[in-house]
C-alpha cells in the first residue's frame, strides 16, 4: 500500500480513535479531517501549537510512521522513528556495525556513480551541458577516493540554475532544495529502519554529531529528484518565498514515480527497494545496491 504524507500547518490536536489520526481544531473541537493510521507513511508538524496524544504517538510507531516536526524557519528539523521497525533488527545490526572497510568502500563507490549517473540525465533531460559528468562517473575509484562526488557537483550546480551558488542558508532556491532534501532525509531514515538498519551508522558519513549518517549515504542519488521537483516549481512561480503550497509540492517527493529494475515505481517504494538491497550486501547475501535511474 502507497503511504500518505500528512502536513499540519495550523494550530490543531491531533489524537488517536477508531485506529485513525483525528485532526481537531483545539477551541472549537470540530474534527477537520481523519487518517487511518495504516495508511500513513509520514506525519509533518509545521506550528508550534500542535498537541499531539500520547497513544496517538505510540501508534504511529508501531506502524513505522515517520513524525517530522519542523522549526521557526518551517523547515523540517525534527524527525521521530521507533526504536526498531524489523524482526531481525539485532541480527542485522550486527552485521552492520562489523561491516568491512573494503565493502563500505564499493558500496560507497556504487552509490557516487549512481548519484553522478543521475545528475547527469537531469543535465541531460533540460538540455544542459552533461558530457562531462560521463567521464566523471567513470573515474569513480573505490570509496570516491579522487572526490568524484565533488567535482561532479561543481559542473553539476554550474549549469543547473542561472547565477546560482548552492549554499545551506542561501538565497532561494536553496530554502525549497533544503525543504526538500530534509524531507527526503527523513524518508530515507523510515526506509533504513523499516529495513532493520540503523541509521546512524553509515558506509561513508562518520561524524560523531551526526544521528543519520547511514541516511545521508543512501539518499545521495535521490536528491536529484528534489532538484527537479524544485525546478518544476521555479517554472509554475517566480516567488521566492517557501509557503504552504511550495511546501505541498515538495510533499508529493514521497510519490514520485522513479524507475528501479526497470520498473516504474513510486519514489517511497523505491527507497525500500534500496535500503533492501543494501541490508543483504552488509549481511553478505549480495555485492549491489540498487538505485533508481532517471530517463
Amino acid at each position: 500500500m502507497l503511504k500518505r504524507t500528512i502536513y499540519i500547518g495550523n494550530p490543531s490536536y491531533l489524537k488517536l480513535k477508531d485506529n485513525q489520526l483525528k485532526i481537531e481544531e483545539p477551541t472549537t473541537k470540530e474534527v477537520k479531517g481523519s487518517v487511518p493510521i495504516e495508511d500513513l507513511g509520514f506525519l509533518v508538524l509545521d506550528h508550534y501549537q500542535i498537541t499531539l496524544s500520547h497513544q496517538l504517538m505510540v501508534a504511529l510507531q508501531q506502524n513505522n510512521v515517520a513524525i517530522i516536526s519542523c522549526d521557526e524557519s518551517h523547515l523540517p528539523f525534527g524527525l521521530m522513528l521507533p526504536m526498531y521497525g524489523h524482526v531481525e533488527h539485532s541480527e542485522r545490526l550486527k552485521h552492520q556495525i562489523n561491516c568491512s572497510e573494503p565493502l563500505r568502500k564499493q558500496l560507497w563507490k556504487q552509490t557516487i556513480e549512481a548519484k553522478i549517473y543521475q545528475q547527469k540525465e537531469v543535465l541531460r533531460k533540460n538540455k544542459l551541458p552533461y558530457e562531462a559528468m560521463i567521464g566523471y562517473m567513470n573515474e569513480v575509484k573505490s570509496g570516491d577516493s579522487t572526490n568524484m562526488e565533488g567535482i561532479a557537483a561543481q559542473h553539476y550546480w554550474k549549469y543547473f540554475f542561472d547565477d546560482f551558488t548552492r549554499e545551506r542558508k542561501g538565497d532561494s532556491p536553496n530554502n525549497f532544495l533544503n525543504f526538500g532534501y530534509a524531507i527526503l532525509r527523513s524518508m530515507v531514515a523510515r526506509a533504513l529502519v523499516s529495513s532493520g538498519l540503523n541509521p546512524t551508522i553509515g558506509i561513508f558519513h562518520r561524524n560523531k554529531y551526526n544521528p543519520y549518517c547511514l541516511a545521508d549515504d543512501i539518499m545521495e542519488p535521490y536528491r536529484p529528484y528534489v532538484d527537479l521537483l524544485v525546478l518544476d516549481w521555479m517554472r509554475k512561480t517566480s516567488s521566492p518565498i517557501l509557503d504552504k503550497d511550495a511546501k505541498a509540492h515538495f510533499l508529493q517527493l514521497a510519490t514520485y514515480d522513479v524507475y528501479i529494475n526497470g520498473l516504474q515505481r513510486p519514489l517511497i517504494t523505491a527507497l525500500s527497494i534500496s535500503t533492501s538491497s543494501l541490508c543483504k550486501c552488509i549481511m553478505g547475501e549480495s555485492r549491489v545496491i540498487h538505485y533508481p535511474l532517471i530517463k
